[in-house]
């Protein structure tokens, strides 16, 4: 028993040692900022973005790069790979990159039919000694697919049913994705790259493409587990007029709290769209703290009730909105590698708040009442949830 007790707690510290040093790296660690030009199209639908980037990639003569966080076996995976190794075959060279932690459930035989084919395949942050607990937790959460070093995505969607919308669990899938064009790509390109560098020994032949300006002025904003906390407090602190936020997950902590409580307290409108069902346990119940006292502030919370919610979006009054990777969660603000797209044109601001206005409209508003009417088993899973809400 005794040798029990010690192994258990030699397992403990170094569980904690190893989170804190990866916490303390990680906080070392600075954002990339690349201010650039490009042409974003704006993709909601998971018909419409499947088919876009199936079409996409069979236009495709040089080179695609694709990294995601979640690719599964599914159908649409296999349809996906199917397309991606008849572009091998014509000689194409193709990079995909999955993370490690979602994608973990990929099958050795799908692997080795996309080796198979030519398709240069690699898993992104694997579980590495003696850090285990570290690289475990650490994420690649980034979307990112290059094809030509012309055409660009970046956004929500990951390739599996679900997103497709054929999860009769989930039903119809909601998310916000961009397909760019224009000098911005390269921008893609180079992190997309540098995440390949990072994972895999082999060097990468990234073509070279000549990129004309783009007609919008935008910014992407990558992180490794820093910076994002940060950032969305100082978007949120300029406000003047309006906040729209929609996320998955809305387990902000204490810093991104503050700023919404104190935009409410100076007249500030803040809307919040999350999704009616959860897609992990706990997330909902973390959650129900931060609403309870953004709704006592005033604050207009809203369910989506056409499906599963999964966009990731922020418009600040009429000046940018912010569209990428990253949740309003403790895991996209301290933890994971994240990429989001600030876009600065009130011709497309006010296109995204369109866009949010139509999914307000199948939403259902989230009352204080009902909140507080939760069951007790509810009430005392809340605390729970919110302990472990760095990890959800």
């Amino acid at each position: 028993m005794r040798y029990f007790f010690f192994v258990l707690l030699v397992l403990v510290l170094w569980i904690v040692i190893d989170l804190h040093l990866g916490s303390k790296k990680r906080k070392q660690t600075s954002s990339s900022w690349i201010e650039t030009t490009g042409n974003p199209t704006f993709i909601g639908d998971g018909d419409d973005f499947f088919r876009q980037l199936l079409s996409d990639i069979d236009s495709a003569s040089k080179e695609i790069q694709m990294m995601f966080y979640i690719f599964r076996n599914d159908e649409t995976g296999q349809k996906v790979i199917d397309h991606l190794c008849k572009k091998a075959g014509s000689g194409v060279l193709i990079y995909l990159l999955a993370d490690y932690g979602g994608s973990h459930a990929l099958k050795k035989s799908t692997i080795n039919k996309m080796r198979s084919c030519g398709i240069h395949f690699s898993y992104s942050r694997k579980i590495s000694f003696p850090n285990l607990f570290t690289s475990l937790n650490e994420r690649n959460h980034r979307k990112i697919t290059v094809i030509d070093g012309k055409v660009g995505y970046i956004g929500g969607f990951n390739v599996g049913n679900e997103y497709a919308g054929k999860d009769p669990k989930f039903g119809y899938w909601r998310d916000y994705h961009l397909r760019l064009t224009g000098e911005a790509v390269k921008g893609l390109q180079d992190q997309f790259v540098h995440d390949w560098m990072e994972n895999h020994s082999s060097p990468i032949e990234a073509v070279s493409a000549n990129l004309e300006k783009g007609a919008e002025s935008l910014t992407f904003h990558i992180t490794n587990g820093s910076d994002i906390e940060k950032s969305f407090a100082s978007y949120i602190d300029k406000a003047t007029t309006s906040i729209k936020i929609g996320t998955p997950y809305y387990i902000p902590g204490q810093t991104v709290q503050t700023s919404l409580l104190r935009a409410l307290k100076c007249g500030v409108s803040v809307q919040i769209i999350l999704p009616m069902r959860a897609d992990h346990p706990l997330v909902k119940e973390a959650s129900y703290p931060y609403l309870v006292e953004l709704i006592q502030a005033g604050c207009e919370v809203y369910q989506y009730m056409n499906g599963f919610y999964h966009a990731k979006v922020m418009v600040i009054d009429d000046t940018f909105c912010d569209i990428g990777t990253a949740n309003f969660d403790q895991r996209s603000f301290h933890i994971n590698g994240e990429i989001n797209c600030l876009l600065h044109s009130h011709d497309f601001v006010s296109e995204i708040k369109e866009v949010i206005m139509k999914d307000l409209l199948q939403s259902e508003r989230l009352d204080l009442k009902r909140l507080q009417d939760r069951t007790i088993g509810n009430r005392m899973i809340a605390p729970i949830a919110r302990l472990f809400s760095p990890f959800l």
